[in-house]
């Protein structure tokens, strides 16, 4: 990251900014603009989400919106409604009240005399989701979004649900949120009020796992925001990204494929990390590309940012399993549209444990059937469903999995094959229990036999055909099942082997069925797809097309404790317990500007016995605390879900800490039925 404070403009902050909602609930904004603007309005651009813009997102903000803010704009960055600063309660997220709010502040900032009356949005995750979900409601003022990490299908394709699979992350998620959403304002800002801001969020929040899981098929909670309803809602340009670490790597082409407005997509190596921040590296100069795109649909200037391709995005080289990688080789590649003229689908047959060459009609007569009942130790190497890189969290050697698994396997490659897309597995198969889920990896082998997961995708085989209606199976009866793995831009080496491993448990990155399923699998019938890009195909694309990553230099911070990250595979040969252990522990520093000091730590834990299945559960621990001074003031929760075979279990816990004092403690023990999952 190259730091920059010799910008087009001179910038002001104003620190705190008081934003009046219709009902009367005041946001909290901080603002960065051109000194110039007083005399000579600029357009606005706003990032709106829960993270706490004073402290805990500070430093990652000052990196970015005061660079936007020299390059002549009014950079806006809001706490959500009962986060930070902002008056009220989150109860949810992407809730109807708070895209109000985000309209409401849009058309306030329109009206500001330093703002010339165009706005944008951009962001990270929630970030982008409402910028997404904002431009689906086509607010007068907002002229072009910028997003990143982010899902245009909040049931098919977020941190919830795969396939109509339940993640583990549905459970961590919510528990990161209720830490966040139970936090206290800074009495520094908002002085004495802050005790009674904070007793409204700690006596009005809910574990968020709780109505997550009362929707466990596709219905109206998830159709809402959600912009693949109706593409055709969004109207205003999109510059998306996101990488393939991350768990949103197939939005982006989604959206080129399905939005009818100008549009541009970026996917690099990275996790889940704004490019400029991209881990795994190369990062890029994303906020350069970021000022063209405010410059073109802000300010007219005719700048060519929508010349060249719609797609730019990393090829990645064969690398040996690891769980984290500071760099991962290969090289830009471009197209030019989205479906792309350059990609072909190859169907490739599977037979008893192999990947056959592709025929000239694809799948065969069915063949003899191939059974797998997996052990839940299958997924115990799986990693995260989105990665962060801290701690490492990729998947490992696929190996041990691989143990578990049905795997079928092509002969060493004899040239390179490149594949860039969604590979999808179509299957013929049955199963010997009414709830069964499938689990496809696609794996690099290499001549060693060490093997790196690529891709994969997950089915709850009840929502084969619909994950609005989901029907039980009938045991020993033939389906034909079709998974879409993740997106990927994968190239295989010659002498290496595309593997692909079927399971039928991934715990814990995915919840268990209620009971171990026995699948067959038919052979011949059954057929592997890979979108396959020729390697004769160019590149369109210079080999070095992004800058070098450019910021402004972050705010001090003062480390007082260190932070800790822990990943830990545990296994019991007396009683066959299995557990997974993750320590994130952000440590505790002062943020010297504000003489604020915080710490984070996150624990999640996640065990089972042997293959009893209803034995999976899951817990989810953070501890947030903030000290100035005599005030010093924690927030613990706690969120355990487990199961038997009908339902599933909540035990929460909340406690608000002034000192050693416990001044707020709140328990939950609820129970909500198993749908057929």
């Amino acid at each position: 990251m190259r730091y920059v404070s010799e910008l087009p403009y001179a910038t002001k902050e104003e620190e705190h900014v008081v934003i009046p909602m219709s009902d009367g609930v005041r946001l909290s904004a901080r603002i960065w603009r051109p000194t110039a603007s007083d005399r000579e309005p600029v357009p606005a651009v706003l990032e709106y989400i829960p993270y706490r813009k004073r402290d805990l997102t500070s430093v990652r903000d000052s990196v970015h919106h005061p660079y936007i803010a020299g390059h002549g704009y009014a950079c806006v960055r809001v706490d959500v409604r009962g986060t930070g600063e902002s008056e009220g309660v989150l109860k949810d997220e992407y809730l109807e009240r708070e895209q109000a709010d985000a309209e409401e502040v849009l058309a306030w900032l329109a009206e500001q005399p330093w703002c010339d009356g165009a706005t944008g949005m951009m962001g990270l995750s929630w970030g982008a989701f409402a910028a997404l979900q904002v431009a689906a409601r086509r607010p007068p003022s907002l002229r072009a979004i910028v997003i990143a990490s982010f899902t245009d299908d909040r049931h098919h394709d977020d941190m919830h649900y795969m396939g109509g699979a339940m993640l583990s992350d549905n459970l961590a998620e919510a528990g990161t949120m209720f830490a966040y959403a139970t936090c206290p304002p800074d009495p520094a800002v908002v002085g004495d009020r802050w005790r009674d801001m904070w007793r409204e969020r700690l006596e009005n929040t809910d574990p968020w796992v709780l109505e997550w899981l009362r929707h466990q098929r596709r219905d109206d909670y998830w159709r809402h925001a959600s912009v693949s309803e109706n593409y055709q809602d969004v109207r205003c340009p999109v510059l998306a990204s996101s990488g393939w670490a991350d768990g949103y790597s197939n939005a982006v082409t989604r959206l080129l494929g399905n939005l009818d407005v100008p549009r541009k997509g970026l996917i690099g190596p990275w996790s889940h990390k704004f490019p400029h921040l991209g881990e795994p590296g190369p990062a890029i100069g994303y906020l350069q590309e970021v000022v063209r795109w405010w410059d073109h649909w802000l300010k007219g200037v005719d700048n060519g940012v929508m010349d060249g391709p719609m797609l730019r995005t990393w090829m990645q080289d064969s690398v040996p399993p690891s769980t984290s990688y500071e760099e991962r080789p290969g090289r830009w590649v471009a197209e030019p549209t989205w479906p792309s003229p350059h990609i072909h689908p190859v169907t490739y047959p599977l037979t008893r444990h192999r990947i056959e060459p592709p025929g000239p009609d694809g799948a065969g007569d069915a063949g003899e059937a191939m059974t797998v009942r997996s052990p839940l130790s299958v997924g115990q190497f799986a990693g995260k469903w989105a990665s962060y890189n801290a701690p490492p969290d990729l998947p490992y050697d696929q190996r041990e999995e691989d143990g578990g698994s049905l795997v079928f396997e092509t002969e060493p490659l004899t040239e390179r094959l490149e594949i860039l897309g969604s590979p999808t597995v179509d299957l013929d198969l049955s199963a010997d229990r009414p709830v069964a889920m499938v689990a496809a990896r696609l794996s690099d082998v290499s001549p060693d036999g060490a093997a790196t997961r690529v891709t994969y995708g997950l089915l709850n085989l009840t929502r084969r055909e619909d994950t609005e209606n989901p029907e039980p199976l009938e045991p020993g009866r033939r389906y034909r099942a079709t998974l879409q793995l993740n997106g990927v831009a994968q190239a295989f080496p010659p002498g290496h082997r595309v593997r692909l491993s079927l399971s039928t448990s991934y715990w814990p990155l995915a919840w268990p069925p209620p009971e171990p399923a026995l699948l067959s699998v038919h052979e011949r019938s059954s057929t592997l797809t890979l979108p396959v890009r020729p390697t004769e195909e160019p590149d369109e694309i210079s080999a070095a097309p992004f800058g070098e990553p450019e910021g402004t230099p972050p705010l001090g911070v003062t480390s007082l404790a260190p932070p800790e990250s822990r990943w830990e595979v545990k296994r019991d040969l007396v009683d066959y317990r299995s557990e997974l252990e993750i320590v994130k522990d952000q440590g505790l520093v002062r943020f010297d500007e504000i003489g604020l000091e915080a710490g984070r730590r996150a624990y999640e834990r996640y065990t089972a016995v042997a293959d009893d299945f209803t034995s999976a559960s899951g817990e989810s621990a953070w501890t947030m605390r903030f000290r100035r001074g005599d005030w010093d003031v924690r927030v613990v929760t706690r969120t355990r879900l487990s199961c038997d075979e009908r339902d599933f279990f909540v035990d929460a816990t909340l406690d608000g800490y002034e000192g050693e004092r416990r001044v707020f403690s709140r328990t939950w023990n609820e129970t909500v039925p198993r749908d057929l999952l």
